[in-house]
């Protein structure tokens, strides 16, 4: 079993920068791509980036591009995303996620999920 715990929400104003980290525990060894996700009020839980978990390649949902940015320190079992010129739409719950096989951006083939933290974006 891995353990995801996610930390680093909070309340932004329109154009500001958060950092959002996720600390893996127990089998972390099973884990091959990190992945971040958010799901809005009413809406899909949606792809936002991912990464491999060894190699450290990164990958982006089309829309994160240029603003979000994820990484990993092995060492510390922990898997950051950067985000910045943040817009009221990326308001959210945040989710950190892993998997045991490649690159997916598709929310079923992740294994473990943490429990989300809540980022607020306003005008």
């Amino acid at each position: 079993q891995v353990q995801l715990v996610e930390s680093g929400g909070g309340l932004v104003q329109t154009g500001g920068s958060l950092r959002l980290s996720c600390a893996a525990s127990g089998r972390t060894n099973s884990i091959s791509t990190m992945g971040w996700f958010r799901q809005a009020p009413g809406k899909e839980r949606e792809f936002v980036a991912a990464i491999n978990w060894r190699g450290g390649n990164p990958y982006y949902a089309d829309s994160m591009k240029g603003r979000f940015t994820i990484f990993r320190d092995n060492a510390k079992n922990t898997v950051s995303l950067q985000m910045s010129s943040l817009k009221p739409e990326d308001t959210a719950v945040y989710y950190c996620a892993a998997q045991r096989g490649g690159y997916s951006d598709y929310v079923g083939t992740y294994h473990y999920w943490g429990q989300g933290t809540q980022v607020t974006v306003s005008s």
